[in-house]
């Protein structure tokens, strides 16, 4: 397997040259043990290729990474998912769609319609647990599709927060039916392309997605994936990442991206067989304990609405024994796993989860959660006029009837309660205090 890019780098670091371009600290590390760290941080220079306008070591390890996920097209982001989903938004809006988007969208979609000036037709969850994961139809879609006359394309997150799937093979058919692009956040997601069946949402009918590498494979934080169906399009990629990124892309990242495409080819799709098996082993051991919630396998989600403590308390007892979740509040505990954890990884969680003192009270788990009602609030302006108006910040208590001036959720990717230019109701309120949100940026009369 070629790693152009790290065969590029370890080429120039052999050859001790002198550093006559940026960055600054010159290759030379102010602590010994980050020394290779800052050797491998170089930049743009001959030879290196330039991440939007790739055409060597970059383009040809991008080339790798498209045939190792099976894609028209890949291209790396040295931005995570946020620069990816900026970009495919962006090409949306160049194509004139309405955009219709399932509601659990992350803080990065609201910021780029901010930017992009993007109104949304919302598909609000059929069925939802707080504000975290919530179940979407392919009628649903449809039923908007059908009345929806202009070009469209449809935006979803799958997984959720808590690991929930989509149907996205129903939903690409329900697309296709009305010449309709399909959009996939899938930053959760991925590891799906190396199932023995993959789910990854391009080999599910998805036009573009992106994954964040570094969510669930061996990659450093911010690395990430933009995908598409139709192949040779690289440059209309980069055009459109441009608009929203850094023109210093890290080389840190680049090479880790560059050296995971080794890990794809060798040992990824070995690893979710192993790990497929012995997590669901790992869940069967910890049943009469705990409630797992169903869904992508490396999101170990603990229902803690089933347990005789909270979440934030199992929280805590976990991490008094020294380990630390991915997030938790009241309601669920989220342990994300990684393709490379081992089979003693698994044990450990088993023998932490096991040792603490907490009692399942029953075996009954009800996905809706009907005490929480989750609020359609009413738009008053656009996105981006609420977001860029003059505003102020209120307690939650004193916002029933005021606009909306930024978006307000405790943990992303989660359901806005409520968005930038929708009117504050009393149902919002009540989900904002529930999640202990106690103030509110709100537009200015």
């Amino acid at each position: 397997m070629k790693t152009p890019i790290n065969n590029y780098i370890n080429k120039y670091l052999k050859n001790r040259p002198l550093r006559l371009h940026m960055p600054g600290h010159k290759g030379i590390a102010p602590d010994e043990m980050l020394k290779f760290t800052y050797a491998y941080d170089i930049t743009e220079i001959s030879g290196a290729d330039s991440l939007f306008e790739a055409n060597g070591i970059i383009a040809e390890s991008e080339a790798i990474a498209s045939n190792l996920f099976n894609t028209g097209t890949t291209v790396y982001s040295c931005g995570g998912s946020t620069l990816c989903i900026q970009a495919m938004l962006y090409l949306m809006k160049q194509e004139k769609r309405t955009i219709i988007a399932a509601r659990n969208v992350h803080q990065s979609f609201l910021n780029a319609c901010i930017l992009l000036d993007l109104p949304i037709k919302w598909v609000f969850p059929v069925e939802s647990s707080g504000i975290l994961s919530g179940i979407y139809l392919p009628s649903q879609f449809e039923e908007i599709l059908k009345n929806t006359k202009s070009p469209a394309c449809v935006y979803i997150t799958s997984p959720d927060y808590l690991g929930r799937m989509a149907d996205i093979s129903e939903i690409a058919d329900v697309c296709k039916k009305y010449n309709a692009r399909l959009i996939v956040d899938n930053a959760h997601g991925s590891h799906l392309a190396f199932l023995s069946e993959s789910l990854h949402p391009i080999a599910l009918g998805a036009d573009f997605c992106c994954d964040s590498a570094h969510k669930t494979l061996p990659c450093l934080t911010g690395c990430a994936y933009l995908h598409a169906r139709e192949s040779g399009i690289e440059q209309k990629l980069k055009e459109a990442m441009r608009i929203f990124s850094s023109t210093s892309p890290s080389y840190l990242m680049l090479d880790s991206l560059d050296l995971c495409n080794i890990y794809l080819n060798e040992k990824c799709k070995d690893d979710c067989k192993r790990l497929q098996e012995e997590i669901e082993d790992l869940k069967k051991s910890l049943s009469e304990k705990y409630c797992f919630i169903s869904g992508d396998m490396l999101h170990l989600t603990i229902d803690a609405k089933n347990l005789d403590m909270s979440g934030v308390e199992l929280a805590g007892e976990i991490e008094k024994r020294n380990a630390y979740l991915e997030y938790f509040d009241s309601e669920y505990v989220v342990i994300l796993l990684s393709t490379i954890n081992s089979k003693n990884d698994l044990n450990d969680i088993k023998n932490l989860l096991l040792n603490i003192d907490v009692y399942k009270k029953s075996t009954d788990i009800s996905y809706n959660n009907n005490d929480l009602a989750f609020p359609h609030p009413e738009r008053a302006c656009s996105i981006r006029e609420a977001a860029m108006s003059s505003n102020k910040i209120i307690p939650v208590e004193e916002s029933y009837g005021k606009v909306c001036a930024s978006v307000k959720v405790p943990c992303p990717p989660a359901i806005p309660i409520v968005i930038s230019g929708e009117v504050i109701d009393n149902d919002c309120i009540a989900l904002l205090k529930h999640y202990n949100i106690k103030q509110i940026s709100i537009c200015r009369s």
